[in-house]
């Protein structure tokens, strides 16, 4: 009878963890020990299988597949030669990078034991350990099983075993691995030879500043106070700071540092635009803030500027204060700056059927950008819009029915500039539509059918700001009803040149268009690059991944996404990351997922980038998740990412990545959180998702911080979630490393978000503060965020654990479909300049204040209704040919300055608001905004705006309200 046991006493680990050693006298066959077998070569069932995308491994590969779609099912068997019966140290070679203690079942004959496979803080998967079991074994050829069985937690990866003697842990494959030399970690030294210095000339009298404390930095660098002023620390031997640009010219132009360096020695620093190193310069002492400038070229558009120090020349402090470009621009400030123009269906002029707004699970237009789109179901239907800036490349969200069997079908709508047509926009269905419960299959028989959207892309000679721009379902399109969502469009940079030096992987078998599998060849050409020290270069064409490229060591680079394609095929191909020194810029990655199997399909960009890695410019599509950064990463940053129709996460940073930041990220349509930090058994650390844009996604939150330390979520867009959602989560759930540091959530804009969770039959908030399997005890601060037309709560805390230290400040809850705040847990929740309105109150009242709240002052409307003193008029004229004009009155009805901010209002279905005559004028959803700026009405004064725009329906909507920054005004 098998018997089951945990042997946590006589079970040996090194690694790190535990490094112990039993003082026994060998057995006489001590000679002919140890016995060393490899886990690719032993016999494997359930699911395991032979990989190689980690370092440090010994003979060809690993086995994996212990994962939770295994369990009970995964196992691999070596066939062990005892050479006498005795007493023997059985080793295990294992990966596990989660953090925390895992198990297998260990079986040899009748004895089924579960060991405990310990991990280590921080620990990658290119981390090994050794774990030892004592047992006791006949002479002979015997089976050892090592088994994912229902109650192991599994989830790790196994290199080999040994048989040694007891005690021996220095066997398999060298024993475990040094902590202080796991392969893939420590410094990227990839630019530590470049010697071309570059001329420091007199800094520009004006440029457009990027503060350096709001940028990127890492690998030792911290921010300072310095000289009256806040700056970058560029002290440490591996310092390393990179801002985003948006130069306006691709010309030669000045960039100026400005810095302190209080020694008395120059400081060497390297200089690197887009990835790649440029040169060096020596930054002179200066005891205060001096600015001197370099010339370089900087592509037009969001680039990046970096320096670094470097190990050869560490010596000296210097702190940055800013990076200036003579010619460029300021980003929103809020929100991903991308350079595309968005158009959404409901907003042009349309003969086709605008859907009614919804946020109802599997409905097509809750799943729509705006809550609303566009059927064109007869021959000539057509949605136009007047293009606000040039074009000659557009993407299209749009969905056709599905095939009867699941397997997609396709169609095109005709695109035409004024009369003439200019292209064929391909719609397919092959990649939405999915079906029946979680994780959602590709089965139309289960019901239930939700994902209906899918983008694509078009490209065509360039357009002139002014153009009419219309999508027609013509006769080639068929019978076929075409819903269009929207329409982004944008000016395509010129296809980059290869760098100098960089092996093109044409040269190593890779062939472009013809939908053989170029994996071999590519990989070829990346192993041959990181051996060279030189790049990989890939160029114009499509070229067809069957499995993830492994890098280390290497920068891989495109002519631009919308040249440089990586396609996948049966849902494999992507790049996986193994280590430090990884640059990923300019190309897409356009994967072949069609519906969610988290173990058979691949993730866009994945893995441990280690220290001075950079992803710049790249889209990713069609795949399981976008990117995805896991244990080991210290020090990414990713700028400028496209993530669209994922089945999972957009952007995902795992337990035990540090320093890594997300900035300017568009993300749409996902099948799960668009972006998340997850402290899966080691926390995320200093982690920060900053300007990006999250839309649509279609499972979980837009946005979310589940535990670690010092994360932040910050100046971002998050629109239209779906089920089971929050805009933005700060969050326990799923067993997280517990909260420290100060978690800030923060200049964020919340649109149409929260949702309802049917597996627990409950709503969540705009923002949900969620504490589950932990308290949170440390700071949480929520601040200069704006959450508008929540479709239950506007912030919701909750859980079964406290929230003690919640600091709600600066923050507009406009419009929520129930309570303004629901906070139901105990600790302290501090709220100060909160402003409210437009609450559909439930019948116990306006809030849950359940925990200890503190009124910190300037709370208006929190607790009971409040409006501004302001009253508004608007009189439209009428609608001619598709337009109108509306004149919008503000008046001062109060008896003391009234100060001016954003105004804004909903207009009617089809309706768009595309000038007004003073503010800034935007538009997202329905909702119409005029940022007036800081200016002041005195008493009784009016400031009158006229607004311009298209409607398809007989006459102007009479909005219900109006808002001036975030309070109703009168509406008489």
């Amino acid at each position: 009878m098998s018997h089951r046991t945990r042997n946590t006493l006589i079970g040996v680990t090194v690694g790190g963890v535990i490094a112990a050693g039993l003082a026994l006298a060998p057995p006489a066959f001590a000679a002919d020990l140890p016995h060393e077998y490899e886990a690719e070569a032993a016999a494997l069932s359930g699911g395991a299988g032979v990989n190689a995308n980690h370092l440090g491994y010994s003979g060809s590969g690993f086995v994996d597949g212990f994962v939770l779609d295994n369990r009970g099912t995964a196992s691999v068997t070596f066939s062990v030669d005892v050479p006498a019966a005795g007493e023997y140290g059985l080793n295990l070679r294992y990966a596990n990078g989660l953090g925390t203690d895992m198990t297998l079942s260990q079986v040899i004959g009748d004895e089924d034991r579960q060991i405990v496979l310990p991990s280590a803080a921080g620990a990658s998967w290119s981390r090994w350990f050794v774990h030892q079991e004592t047992v006791e074994l006949e002479a002979g050829v015997q089976d050892v099983t090592f088994r994912f069985d229902d109650d192991d937690t599994g989830n790790v990866n196994l290199d080999a075993i040994a048989l040694t003697a007891v005690g021996d842990v220095s066997t398999p494959g060298g024993g475990a691995t040094d902590p202080g030399e796991i392969p893939g970690s420590g410094p990227d030294t990839r630019w530590d030879d470049v010697a071309n210095a570059l001329a420091v000339v007199p800094a520009p009298k004006r440029t457009q500043a990027y503060e350096a404390e709001d940028a990127f930095f890492a690998n030792g660098a911290t921010a300072v106070e310095r000289a009256g002023r806040t700056g970058v620390d560029l002290t440490a031997p591996r310092a390393r700071l990179a801002v985003s640009t948006f130069a306006t010219t691709a010309r030669a132009q000045k960039v100026s540092i400005r810095y302190v360096n209080a020694t008395a020695a120059p400081v060497r620093v390297v200089v690197g635009v887009d990835g790649a190193p440029v040169g060096t310069i020596e930054l002179a002492p200066a005891q205060d803030w001096r600015e001197v400038a370099v010339s370089l070229p900087l592509r037009t558009g969001l680039g990046t500027f970096e320096l670094r120090r470097t190990a050869a020349e560490h010596d000296g402090s210097v702190v940055v204060d800013s990076i200036g470009v003579e010619h460029a621009d300021q980003p929103a400030a809020r929100g991903a700056t991308t350079g595309t123009v968005v158009y959404e269906a409901e907003h042009g002029r349309t003969t086709g059927e605008i859907l009614a707004p919804s946020r109802t699970f599997r409905d097509l237009a809750a799943e729509a950008s705006g809550r609303q789109a566009v059927t064109l179901t007869e021959t000539k239907d057509a949605v136009e819009w007047v293009l606000t800036e040039s074009a000659d490349a557009l993407v299209l969200r749009a969905s056709i029915p599905d095939s009867a069997d699941g397997t997609g079908q396709s169609g095109t709508l005709a695109l035409y500039a004024g009369k003439r047509k200019i292209a064929d926009v391909p719609v397919s269905s092959t990649y939405s539509w999915v079906y029946g419960g979680y994780p959602y299959g590709n089965d139309p028989s289960q019901g239930g059918a939700q994902r209906f959207f899918d983008d694509s892309r078009a490209t065509f000679a360039k357009l002139p700001a002014g153009t009419v721009l219309r999508l027609q379902k013509d006769a080639a399109s068929g019978a076929l009803p075409y819903t269009v969502d929207l329409v982004e469009t944008e000016m395509r940079a010129k296809p980059l040149a290869a760098p100098a030096g960089s092996l093109d992987v044409t040269a190593f078998g890779a062939t472009p268009d013809d939908g053989t599998d170029d994996t071999a060849a590519i990989q070829a050409a990346v192993d041959a690059a990181s051996e060279a020290g030189v790049g990989v270069w890939v160029p114009s064409g499509r070229f067809t991944l069957t499995e993830a490229v492994r890098l280390v060591d290497v920068s891989i680079t495109g002519a631009g996404p919308w040249y440089s394609v990586l396609a996948g095929r049966d849902g494999k191909g992507g790049l996986y990351a193994m280590g430090t020194g990884v640059t990923i810029t300019d190309l897409m990655i356009d994967g072949d997922v069609r519906y969610r199997d988290d173990r058979l399909f691949d993730t866009g960009i994945e893995g441990n980038f280690g220290q001075g890695s950079l992803i710049q410019n790249v889209w990713i599509s069609h795949t399981k998740t976008g990117f995805w950064a896991t244990a080991g990463t210290d020090g990414l940053y990713a700028v400028g990412l496209r993530v669209s129709d994922t089945f999972a996460d957009g952007v995902h940073l795992d337990g035990g990545v540090v320093d890594t930041r997300v900035e300017h990220a568009s993300v749409r349509s996902t099948g799960d959180d668009g972006m998340a930090m997850w402290s899966s058994g080691g926390a995320v650390v200093r982690g920060t998702f900053a300007h990006s844009t999250v839309q649509s996604p279609l499972l979980g939150n837009g946005a979310a911080v589940y535990g670690g330390d010092s994360n932040r979520i910050v100046d971002s867009v998050i629109a239209d979630t779906l089920t089971a959602p929050a805009g933005i989560a700060v969050s326990t759930r799923f067993n997280p490393v517990p909260f420290s540091g100060t978690t800030i959530v923060s200049g964020n804009d919340i649109f149409r978000s929260g949702g309802w969770e049917p597996n627990w039959n409950t709503s969540f908030g705009g923002i949900w503060v969620f504490a589950d399997t932990s308290h949170i005890t440390t700071p949480v601060l929520i601040e200069h965020t704006r959450i508008i037309d929540s479709t239950y709560e506007g912030l919701l805390v909750s859980g079964s654990h406290w929230v003690n230290d919640l600091r709600v400040s600066d923050v507009t809850i406009e419009g929520t479909g129930s309570y303004a705040v629901a906070a139901r847990v105990g600790g302290d929740h501090r709220f100060r300049d909160v402003r409210v309105s437009g609450v559909t109150e439930p019948a116990d009242g306006r809030n849950h204040l359940w925990g200890t709240f503190i009124d910190e002052g300037g709370n208006t409307g929190l607790l009971a209704a409040a409006t501004a003193t302001c009253a508004v008029t608007q009189r439209a004229t009428p609608i001619v040919l598709g337009g109108y004009a509306s004149t919008v009155t503000l008046r001062n009805t109060g008896t003391a300055d009234l100060a001016l901010g954003r105004l804004a209002w909903h207009a009617g279905s089809g309706e768009a608001a595309l000038l007004a005559t003073s503010g800034t004028l935007t538009q997202n959803g329905s909702r119409i905004e005029i940022d007036l700026g800081d200016s002041v009405l005195k008493p009784g004064k009016s400031r009158t705006i006229v607004v311009a725009g298209t409607a398809n329906a007989k006459t102007v909507a009479k909005p219900d309200a109006f808002t001036l920054d975030g309070l109703r005004c009168a509406t008489p």
